[in-house]
């Protein structure tokens, strides 16, 4: 398994928190196994093989990262995405900028643009092209005004960087 099918899972893990009582690490445990995975193979593809070690060792550091940062997370979300209320975003739209917002605060391993690029191939799945523009956009600003890092690649033309999406985790 790749580190884009991991974070693919990961996000589904964070935005499931949003609508259980369970603990990131009751989820995590529910959730990582052969039985539940072969359940929802039918229907997303990504849960076609149970994630490795190393892959789920990511999954568990990024779903329990967001959990805990949840609402710094959050506040970033509401700070950059000017004239929208934080309710109004969709739910997948900000599991998908948490993942990314954590991997770019709290993962100096994986470069900000490869965070960005792999949370912009994700929207493409989940979301209107509208919706993967805003995206873009305010994990674009974020990145230069709270990381001082590369900006995000406009999502027509966002390149995915194999590189990071080893089995190593790298």
């Amino acid at each position: 398994m790749i580190r884009n099918v991991a974070r693919e899972i990961a996000m589904h893990l964070s935005y499931e928190l949003s609508f259980t009582d369970l603990s990131a690490d009751e989820l995590l445990n529910q959730r990582l196994n052969p039985d539940r995975f072969d359940q929802l193979a039918p229907e997303y593809e990504v849960y076609g093989k149970l994630p490795g070690p190393s892959q789920q060792a990511y999954i568990r550091r990024v779903v329990k990262g967001i959990a805990e940062h949840g609402y710094e997370l959050d506040q970033y979300i509401e700070k950059y995405a000017v004239g929208w209320k934080f309710e109004r975003i969709p739910l997948v739209a900000s599991a998908i900028m948490r993942l990314a917002m954590y991997e770019i605060l709290y993962m100096p391993e994986i470069p900000n643009g490869a965070a960005i690029n792999e949370a912009v191939e994700i929207a493409k799945k989940y979301e209107s092209s509208d919706v993967v523009r805003f995206i873009n956009g305010i994990l674009g600003s974020f990145v230069r005004k709270e990381a001082g890092d590369v900006p995000a690649v406009q999502p027509e033309t966002a390149p995915v960087d194999e590189s990071q999406d080893d089995e190593a985790g790298q």
